[in-house]
């Protein structure tokens, strides 16, 4: 009987036309000293643009981009972090970025967790590197208590497109999984659920020594 990563990874090829096609599709996280070159404004900056992009067409998000780095002075952590309520009402009520309040409080709430890293693990990078890669759920769940808005699909696509390794679930994603018996319901929440899918990733991982992202992609064009 096929494995969960053969079983994808047969559907997948079948979907893209074949492991060139594949293989083309598929990111590349990137490594502990990477993560620690990437400056904290820029983690920062990635915190803010999943927050305002959730809920919203993205491509509106991307087009005021240089808005938001104006307002938010290049997503200096520190500043950020000392803007008064006052001056953050003046930011929310600014036409070059989408106006917002609870989202620019949001902003600021994680400028203080990306200080709170800094005096504890260096930078945001150095504690994105240490965090063991057999457990992104629990790194997940930090984000959601530590940050502002960072549970969910946010935390998962600010990992994602700061490049730490991991897997994100996507309708499609879930969609295998459940396809495969691993999960009973479309849209997993619950602790239970997501170990499952962490323990699945980590045999994926084993059997064949690709990333997360890596897997969590070959999932997704196992479906379509």
């Amino acid at each position: 009987m096929p494995t969960l990563f053969q079983s994808c990874y047969q559907r997948a090829l079948d979907h893209q036309g074949g492991e060139d096609a594949l293989q083309a599709q598929l990111p590349k996280a990137k490594t502990a000293r990477q993560l620690a070159n990437v400056g904290d404004d820029r983690y920062l900056a990635e915190m803010a643009a999943c927050i305002f992009r959730a809920g919203f067409v993205w491509r509106v998000v991307q087009n005021k981009w240089d808005g938001f780095e104006e307002v938010f002075n290049g997503f200096l952590p520190i500043w950020v972090a000392s803007r008064s309520p006052e001056q953050l009402e003046e930011m929310a009520s600014d036409t070059r970025i989408i106006r917002n309040l609870n989202k620019v409080k949001a902003v600021q709430d994680n400028a203080l967790l990306v200080l709170d890293l800094q005096r504890e693990y260096g930078s945001v990078g150095k504690f994105l590197g240490q965090w063991p890669q057999d457990d992104v759920i629990g790194l997940w769940q930090y984000l959601k208590k530590h940050g502002s808005r960072l549970g969910g699909n946010s935390g998962q696509y600010f990992l994602r497109f700061t490049g730490k390794d991991t897997f994100i679930l996507s309708r499609d994603v879930c969609a295998a999984l459940k396809l495969n018996g691993v999960i009973d319901r479309d849209n997993p929440t619950a602790q239970r659920d997501l170990r499952k899918i962490q323990d699945a990733f980590n045999a994926m991982h084993a059997e064949s020594g690709w990333q997360l992202c890596q897997l969590s992609r070959m999932l997704a064009m196992s479906i379509g």
